[in-house]
C-alpha cells in the first residue's frame, strides 16, 4: 500500500543520525516487545507480513513520531484485536476479560533458545517466467493493501540478476488469501533509471521483486 512507511526516494526528513555503539535495546520494554513478537510468530498467531501490514496502517502523525519498537507494539495490538486474540477493551484494562482464543502452537520457555525463522520457500505452481539477464519493467501498481514493491521502483526498467526460488507471496499473506506461491527475483536497476540523469552514474540498486510485480520489457 502507499503510505508514509514507504519512504524510499522521499526527501525533507533531515539527516540520518548514526548512533555510535548503539545497543540492541534502549529500554527494557523494547526487549519484551521483541520477545512477544517472536513468541506470537512461533505460536502461529500471525505471519511476518501481517505484522508489516499492521505497521503500515499506523496513522502518519504517530508513525513519524514513534520509535522502532513502539511501531512493533502498536502493530501487535492491531493484530491481537483483529484476530480475536483479545479485545480492545482488554488491552485498555490491561488484563483478560474473557476466555482466551487458543493458538495453533503453545509457546514454552524452554523453546526460546531454539527459535528459528521458518522457511518461506514453497512448491512452484508454474515455471518461472523470467531468467537471469532478462530486461523487465516493474508494474505501476498502487495496491490498497500490503506489497513489497516500493514506490520508487515502480514502472522502472531493470535486469534479472538472480532467481531466488518460489516463495510465499507477501501481498496475499497479508490480505489473508493464503501463501499463493510466486517466483522471487533479484532485479538490478541503474541509479539513473530510478533517480534521474543527475544520479551517480556508478550507482546500482538491487531489489527483491516477486513475479506478479514484473512485465517483460
Amino acid at each position: 500500500m502507499d503510505g508514509i512507511h514507504d519512504m524510499g526516494g522521499m526527501d525533507g526528513f533531515g539527516k540520518v543520525e548514526v548512533e555510535q555503539n548503539e545497543p540492541p535495546f534502549h529500554e527494557k520494554w523494547e526487549g519484551r516487545v521483541m520477545a512477544m513478537q517472536r513468541a506470537m510468530g512461533y505460536a502461529g498467531a500471525w505471519q511476518i507480513d501481517h505484522a508489516r501490514y499492521a505497521q503500515e496502517r499506523i496513522a502518519p502523525r504517530i508513525y513519524l513520531s514513534a520509535s522502532y519498537y513502539q511501531k512493533w507494539a502498536l502493530a501487535m495490538e492491531t493484530n491481537v484485536v483483529e484476530r480475536g486474540l483479545a479485545g480492545a477493551d482488554e488491552l485498555k484494562a490491561g488484563h483478560a476479560l474473557r476466555a482466551a482464543k487458543p493458538l495453533p502452537r503453545k509457546f514454552m520457555p524452554e523453546l526460546a533458545a531454539n527459535l528459528t525463522r521458518g522457511s518461506f520457500y514453497r512448491q512452484s505452481q508454474a515455471p518461472a517466467r523470467f531468467k537471469v539477464g532478462d530486461r523487465v519493467r516493474t508494474k505501476n501498481m498502487h495496491p490498497a493493501t500490503h506489497t513489497r514493491l516500493p514506490r520508487y521502483a515502480r514502472d522502472k526498467v531493470g535486469v534479472i540478476e538472480r532467481n531466488n526460488g518460489c516463495q510465499m507471496f507477501p501481498d496475499s499473506v497479508a490480505a489473508n488469501l493464503g501463501d499463493n506461491p510466486q517466483w522471487l527475483y533479484t532485479v538490478v536497476f541503474d541509479g539513473r533509471d530510478l533517480w534521474g540523469p543527475d544520479s551517480d552514474p556508478t550507482l546500482k540498486v538491487s531489489i527483491e521483486a516477486f513475479e506478479p510485480y514484473l512485465e517483460r520489457e
